[in-house]
């Protein structure tokens, strides 16, 4: 599942980086990856946002198995 993972993240990434940030695959328990944002995402207001409707809705279509995504430090 890592590496589906890995693969959905990879097709993210280029979104992020355009607006100066970027995610990184921390874990996945139990069907909930959990994500580190980094860069300018770290911080933006819009982050949990991108997280539950960009990251984790991306992940969801394409890896049924996954329950939901959560951001950790």
């Amino acid at each position: 599942m890592k590496e589906r993972v890995e693969k959905v993240i990879d097709k993210i990434r280029p979104v992020l980086q355009a607006d100066g940030g970027n995610i990184e695959l921390v874990d996945i328990v139990d069907g909930i990856v959990k994500v580190r944002l980094k860069g300018a995402c770290a911080g933006c207001a819009g982050a949990q946002m991108t997280l539950k409707m960009g990251v984790e809705r991306a992940l969801k279509e394409e890896i049924p198995e996954v329950v939901s995504v959560e951001s950790v430090q």
